[in-house]
């Protein structure tokens, strides 16, 4: 199979892709259980895609659920170097709107059940994130928006919640102290498995409410649609410009996020881990 460099995580209410051609399905197989759902491969402008529903088809898995270890190792199995992840997100901030798109740049993280590593049982490996997102892939998503006019903030912190409730007024109250500028449920752990898997990601992040905090009052499922039903439009009209340009950006110094991260030696990972993970390790061994 040819390989399939860019792969595109859709969130909430983004189960497909517009203008993909040639469309296949392709169901894999993980070390770490079943993905959210087939994969879906096409071609968008001449670029071959992959593009995975997070949430499943049908949105029928909450976001502690997600298993994004067989996510990332699906696409990185099919030799995916790049994703891009597409998100409704609150606002923390009265200047970012509404309908606004926010490129982030930095993660807070407040989630509580979730694995944050593929490493463990017996392989140590601690790899860099104080950037979590890939800054070549925010340039030129930036550079998109910009380009179709659309009300951009390039640059932001995203805090990642457990969910599926929305915040209470305290708790959003208190993530605006920390200094967060938008709010969702699915960054984590996908940034940092993305990272840990050697792929650039970054994330659309796309505006569908002000969290509880403002006075506009509280936040419904119905608002979060309607303004989401808006936003991906914006979405899928970026994604056309930014798949056959990210195909084949120049080197990323996240492909060698592994470099000098692993700790353990090789000949004491055992043999389990050792075949659970080859896929990252091989690299390197």
């Amino acid at each position: 199979m040819e390989k399939v460099k860019v792969g595109i995580i859709g969130g909430s209410g983004l189960y497909q892709l517009e203008g993909i051609e040639g469309v296949t399905s392709l169901k894999i197989d993980t070390p770490f259980g079943d993905p959210s759902d087939e994969l879906i491969i096409g071609t968008i402008n001449g670029t071959k895609v992959a593009f995975l529903p997070r949430h499943g088809n049908g949105h029928r898995i909450i976001p502690t659920e997600i298993n994004v270890k067989a996510n990332i190792y699906a696409l990185k199995s099919i030799g995916v170097e790049r994703i891009i992840s597409v998100s409704a997100v609150g606002s923390l901030k009265e200047e970012i709107k509404p309908l606004d798109i926010l490129i982030p740049d930095q993660i807070i993280d407040k989630t509580r059940l979730r694995a944050l590593s593929f490493f463990g049982k017996g392989a140590v490996a601690h790899v860099g994130i104080a950037n979590p997102y890939c800054p070549i892939l925010n340039k030129i998503i930036n550079e998109i928006c910009e380009k179709l006019h659309y009300d951009t903030h390039n640059g932001g912190t995203y805090l990642c919640i457990e969910g599926p409730q929305f915040s209470t007024k305290a708790e959003s109250k208190s993530f605006q102290l920390l200094g967060a500028d938008i709010i969702g449920m699915t960054s984590v752990p996908e940034a940092r498995m993305a990272r840990e898997a050697e792929i650039c990601y970054s994330t659309i992040a796309l505006v569908t409410d002000y969290d509880v905090w403002h006075e506009s009052g509280e936040v419904t499922i119905e608002m979060v649609i309607a303004n989401l039903n808006k936003n991906l439009k914006k979405a899928k009209s970026i994604l056309k410009e930014l798949i056959p340009q990210i195909a084949n950006t120049s080197y990323c110094s996240c492909s060698d996020a592994l470099k000098d991260a692993i700790i353990t030696p090789f000949e004491l990972i055992p043999e389990k881990t050792k075949n659970e993970l080859s896929f990252l390790l091989k690299k390197y061994m």
